[in-house]
């Protein structure tokens, strides 16, 4: 039976050419295209149907068919699956002896079982079932225990995809449990890692790790090369899942050595294509296109269509990533037409999927909800819980963009159900997260903190660390809201810690540390004052509850006595008036000293409070102090202006000027992050700046950044920590109407007469970069009326407008063409108003810095 691994794997693809057809009566089957094949299943067919055809016996051809479906790489292994259940049939129907009736029963048992398997990756789910079903039936009635074992491990794929994962248990156990007692431990391995891939979308990743290495060990004492390689690929996948990058690489390259030493070239290109995915998560886009352009070469070479329509889904996810919208859509239409032909309704539903993700992204909301309805109707008719789950998701997201929340929250709530019956704890954490931020935004509260807090839980206990930052971003804007300033500068700092911890700088995450563990300084003292406060607050409390219990015990003494002896109720009368009017006074002493511990503790929360802030605008003085003032900018360059607006008090953005010799320089920069840690890489970078103009007397631009280059490379390379982090940036000098520019990715525009002349920039920052070049000086002779911008991409990639779009280049050089008649200082206050009515209410992106000077 054709082998059946349960591995979930990323996706690619690309076009089929039509060639003329082989020869029916010699290669048995219609529309097989000699030209579309590999080498090796050509040399596969010609040896085998040689065989085949000198054959006078049918049970040689038979056997001789079925070495043929388990080795042919192409899909065209499946015509030849149902012509041999065709030939099967029909020699079972001659009553042949008891013999050769078991021996066909055992390769029609196999048969039926493939073309299940065929049915199955069609998403024909109820076929899929009925072909396992009768294979199973025909295996316990020979006694194939083997078979059984694999029919058994068969249903249960079905199952588990289909989100019934008691089920899927159930068969998978059975088939464990005779795969033991026949001594199968190859199937054994497989059933092990099976039940680990279960365990494993439940998000119980210490439990799928015990039973993938079980099965990586009996694969190892076995010398099975091919299951030790899928056994270290499902455990880089675990890793890869949890941000563990630097272990999933260890597992996939040792995946891909094994699949390329024994030449497996499908498992190769599937190794490939998950290091692809590992290198697109971490923003390595250069080497994710390699491999996946590498893995694709292999599925074309060997004709698998359906790997071709996923590297080609892979590839258009990383044109998406990048902003090359058109290209990715063209990729993933490309996928979505081999996943037709090949009629895999999961894959087709995947496409459909990206495809909407694409027109969400533009804006298209309504085009967006299409395609997700239609991927969700094409899951709801194969079963497949898992992508139900997740489409759902999507189409709750664009009714909530729409603003129809009622209907929102019903995709998440069917979502997050589904996610729970499936046990997918990332499924759960998301679903939480999205209803969350709906009831953070209508204002109640109470329920987003609700779901914020059991988001946070799951969150951790997967280890997500894109789940942390959501979770922790939503319950900071809750606490914020409620007025709790610590818990909201708790999370605050938790969300900080998870997105550097995702960024491709390590030294991001380092700034991150240290800022961390400043404020966690800060923080521990107001903290200490306020657990000191609740300690008070409690023992008063509890003070004041023995003092209504003894009230209480005193009062239905008077009652008690007042009954027995009237005469002695005013006395005890008066010594209760008497006692009421002490334990009053004693109250009100302790409220006092309640009020007194309340405002002490106040008072300090707001000096801690000042403090930090203090200090960041004592770090924005310092960061103030390095950019030149605005009369220096005037002198050098009449007409000028510089647009700077910070995300945060402190920002990694800034402007630059210098001069010397007769020349001006002047530059925008972008730091990497923001907020603290980016002005903490701009003072190095500012220094460094200075430092190659005014220390090594460099006036060429490109020179100025090499030496630049170099001087950040070395105060960074102090740290016992490899850093990473540097600049981007736009340089340009002036003398008379000699213009020079160089650029670390930041571009430089002329306009003039009404057009933009670009000049791109060196694509590579200011920093440590593997093999660097030297940065290009490109030289320009001005004309009296040019225009030259120089820029960050803050501006461009701000969010806004009424789509929730991002601002882009075209519009901004649409903008900038038309305010060409302006003063500069017209100009900038054009930029400034565009920038704040595009944004509106939302969140600004990252820092803004546009300078513009007029020849």
């Amino acid at each position: 039976m054709k082998n059946i691994f349960c591995v979930f794997l990323f996706i690619i693809s690309l076009n089929v050419v039509a060639q003329k057809y082989a020869d029916t009566s010699y290669y048995l089957v219609d529309s097989l295209s000699l030209d579309d094949l590999s080498k090796g299943d050509v040399k596969l067919l010609d040896s085998c149907l040689k065989v085949y055809h000198a054959s006078k016996q049918d049970t040689s051809r038979i056997k001789t068919l079925t070495f043929l479906i388990e080795e042919m790489v192409s899909n065209d292994w499946k015509k030849y699956q149902f012509y041999q259940y065709e030939q099967l049939q029909a020699l079972l129907k001659n009553n042949p002896s008891i013999k050769v009736t078991n021996a066909l029963q055992l390769d029609l048992a196999g048969a039926i079982g493939n073309i299940g398997y065929i049915y199955s990756i069609q998403g024909q789910v109820k076929e899929a079932l009925d072909y396992f079903n009768r294979s199973l039936k025909i295996e316990q009635e020979i006694d194939d225990k083997e078979g059984v074992a694999s029919s058994l491990n068969h249903i249960g794929l079905i199952y588990n995809n289909q989100g019934k994962v008691k089920e899927a248990v159930d068969y998978y156990s059975r088939s464990l449990k005779i795969r033991e007692e026949i001594g199968d431990e190859k199937g054994i391995a497989l059933s092990l890692n099976n039940i680990g891939t279960i365990y494993n979308d439940k998000g119980q990743v210490k439990e799928a790790l015990v039973y993938y290495n079980r099965s990586l060990k009996i694969y190892e004492d076995l010398d099975d090369k091919e299951g030790v390689a899928l056994s270290l690929n499902n455990i880089g996948l675990i890793y890869n899942d949890q941000g563990k990058i630097k272990e999933a690489l260890d597992y996939y390259d040792r995946s891909l050595k094994i699949r390329d030493e024994i030449g497996d070239k499908k498992g190769v290109a599937f190794s490939l294509n998950n290091i692809a995915s590992l290198y697109a998560s971490q923003g390595k886009t250069k080497e994710a296109l390699a491999c996946y352009d590498s893995s694709l070469k292999i599925l074309e070479e060997i004709g698998n269509k359906a790997g071709i329509a996923s590297s080609l889904n892979n590839i258009g996810a990383i044109y998406n990533t990048q902003g090359q919208q058109e290209e990715a859509l063209d990729y993933y239409t490309r996928s979505l037409k081999i996943r037709k032909e090949l009629g895999a309704k999961e894959g087709i539903a995947i496409s459909l999927n990206n495809i909407g993700y694409i027109y969400k992204d533009q804006g298209q909301l309504k085009e967006a909800l299409d395609y997700f309805s239609r991927s969700l109707k094409i899951l709801e008719e194969i079963g497949f819980k898992a992508g139900i789950a997740t489409s759902l998701n999507n189409n709750g997201y664009i009714y909530d963009k729409l603003g129809k929340i009622k209907e929102a929250l019903d995709y998440y709530n069917r979502s997050l159900k589904m996610q729970e019956e499936l046990g997918n704890k990332a499924g759960i954490a998301l679903s939480l997260i999205n209803i969350g931020n709906i009831y953070d935004d209508q204002g109640q509260l109470n329920k987003a903190l609700a779901f914020g807090k059991k988001s946070l839980t799951i969150s951790k206990e997967i280890g997500s660390p894109d789940r942390i930052k959501a979770s922790s971003r939503l319950l900071c804007n809750v606490y914020e809201k409620q007025g709790n300033g610590m818990k909201s500068l708790e999370m605050y700092k938790l969300y900080v810690i998870m997105k550097d911890s995702m960024s491709n700088a390590e030294t991001q995450k380092a700034t991150a540390q240290q800022q961390a563990k400043y404020t966690y300084e800060k923080q521990k003292t107001i903290d200490d004052a306020a657990r000191e406060k609740q300690k008070a607050l409690d023992g008063a409390e509890k003070d004041k509850l023995i003092a209504i219990e003894k009230e209480k015990k005193e009062t239905q003494q008077v009652i008690s006595g007042a009954i027995l002896l009237g005469l002695i109720l005013v006395v005890v009368f008066l010594l209760f008036v008497f006692n009421r009017l002490r334990v009053a006074k004693k109250q009100q002493k302790i409220i006092e000293q309640q009020k007194e511990a309340v405002e002490h503790a106040h008072d300090e929360l707001e000096v801690k409070n000042q403090e930090i802030m203090d200090s960041i605008n004592y770090a924005k003085r310092i960061q103030s102090a390095i950019l030149p003032p605005a009369k220096l900018v005037k002198e050098y360059l009449k007409e000028s202006f510089i647009l700077y607006i910070p995300k945060d008090v402190v920002a990694g953005d800034f402007y630059w000027m210098e001069q010397t010799s007769g020349k001006v320089f002047f530059a925008a920069a972008d730091c990497t992050g923001h907020g603290v840690p980016g002005a903490m890489v701009s003072v190095i970078c500012n220094n460094a700046l200075n430092r190659s103009v005014r220390e090594h007397g460099l006036s060429k631009p490109g020179d100025i950044l090499n030496k630049t280059r170099e001087i950040v490379v070395e105060e960074f390379d102090q740290s016992e920590e490899e850093v990473k982090d540097g600049m981007d940036i736009a340089l340009c000098s002036i003398e008379g109407m000699k213009l020079e520019y160089a650029g670390a990715h930041n571009p430089l525009w002329i306009i003039r007469n009404g057009e933009i002349i670009e000049t791109k920039a060196n694509k590579q920052p200011v920093g440590k970069f593997d093999n660097p070049k030297p940065y290009k000086t490109h030289s320009f002779d001005l004309k009296q009326g040019d225009t030259i911008y120089i820029f960050s991409d803050g501006y461009v990639d701000q969010f806004g407008g009424e789509k929730g779009k991002k601002f882009k280049s075209k519009t901004f050089r649409d903008l900038l063409l038309s305010i060409q008649e302006k003063a500069m200082e017209e100009q900038k206050k054009s930029i400034e108003s565009t920038f704040q009515t595009w944004r509106g209410d939302l969140e600004q992106l990252d820092d803004v810095c546009i300078i513009g000077v007029k020849v």
